[in-house]
């Protein structure tokens, strides 16, 4: 299950691995509830590194933070940084590849 990321633990969530993966979501989105699952089972198959779900209703400071303008966003990080995003619906391969190609 992914993990919870709040603009209270965001900093620590960026530090935990060397690669970190926020799905940017909001519960009245039907895309990002189609996703949902895919980030879970994702972060399930991928313990060596930390994946979340950040509420963007819930968690203003991130959203902006970030520039999210359309959700469902998938923000790839590497040591802290942002690397990579992904705006919209996509398969678990395709994000299982992202993932693969971070990896050392």
């Amino acid at each position: 299950m992914a993990l919870e990321v709040t603009d209270g633990n965001i900093s620590d969530v960026l530090t935990q691995n060397q690669i970190t993966v926020l799905d940017f979501w909001a519960q009245w989105c039907g895309p990002c509830r189609m996703i949902g699952p895919v980030i879970d089972n994702l972060a399930n198959e991928n313990t060596d590194i930390t994946i979340g779900k950040v509420n963007v209703d819930e968690n203003s400071a991130i959203t902006v933070q970030y520039g999210i303008r359309g959700i469902p966003a998938i923000i790839f990080f590497k040591d802290g940084n942002e690397v990579d995003r992904i705006v919209g619906v996509k398969s678990q391969a395709e994000l299982q590849a992202k993932i693969d190609s971070l990896k050392p």
